[in-house]
């Protein structure tokens, strides 16, 4: 998040470089993701315990697919309390119908080198050819419309719960997902910039 000047967090990029270097953590995570199922919690916690104690997060992070589960947003919220930081949690939903997440998960094709295409929104020159290195694209084997249904399936059971969690909190944002990306992300940055504008007021950073 270069407007922000902290570091964005991706959880997928993480197990997934866990899954390319073949650590336990990542042999787990890939029996779980291959299924479209979450990795369990403890594992997950952890990862991003360790993370968040490296130096470029002492002044925020944009935390990317966490918390997924309830367990996460409660172990999240008092792991913030037990080390009185006073940096705001907002948790934002890029909110997208279900058909579009379909063909943006189904149509993504990548190149070794992590360039990213969609064959329905982005494709390549040369189809099947990444325009900016000539290495052939693959599609991710979790990229799967059996396993979309899986993920949205696991969202409604455990990732919904965690809306509601912030609702409450008034810590929550959604944004239009199907917007272009220039509204969508000047819409974050509203609102990111919103909650620390109030959070400044109530002096909680």
């Amino acid at each position: 998040m270069d407007t922000f000047k902290v570091p964005q967090i991706s959880t997928g990029d993480i197990l997934r470089e866990q899954r390319r270097r073949h650590t336990e953590l990542g042999r787990l995570a890939d029996e779980c993701m291959q299924r479209g199922d979450l990795v369990p919690d403890n594992l997950v916690n952890r990862m991003i315990a360790e993370r968040l104690q490296d130096s470029d997060c002492g002044l925020g992070y944009v935390l990317d697919g966490f918390p997924r589960t309830l367990a996460q947003a409660n172990w999240l919220d008092a792991t913030l309390a037990e080390g009185k930081i006073t940096l705001p949690v907002v948790a934002i939903q890029i909110q997208v119908s279900h058909d579009e997440l379909l063909r943006r998960i189904t149509g993504r094709r990548v190149c070794p080198r992590g360039h990213i295409y969609n064959v329905y929104t982005k494709p390549s020159t040369v189809f099947g050819i990444c325009d900016l290195d000539g290495d052939p694209l693959e599609q991710r084997n979790d990229d799967s419309e059996s396993v979309f249904e899986q993920r949205m399936k696991t969202f409604h059971e455990q990732t919904a719960p965690v809306i509601d969690h912030y609702c409450r909190l008034g810590r929550f944002c959604e944004v239009d997902g199907a917007s272009p990306v220039t509204v969508v992300t000047e819409a974050i940055h509203f609102g990111l910039q919103r909650f620390r504008n109030e959070s400044q007021v109530h002096g909680s950073i």
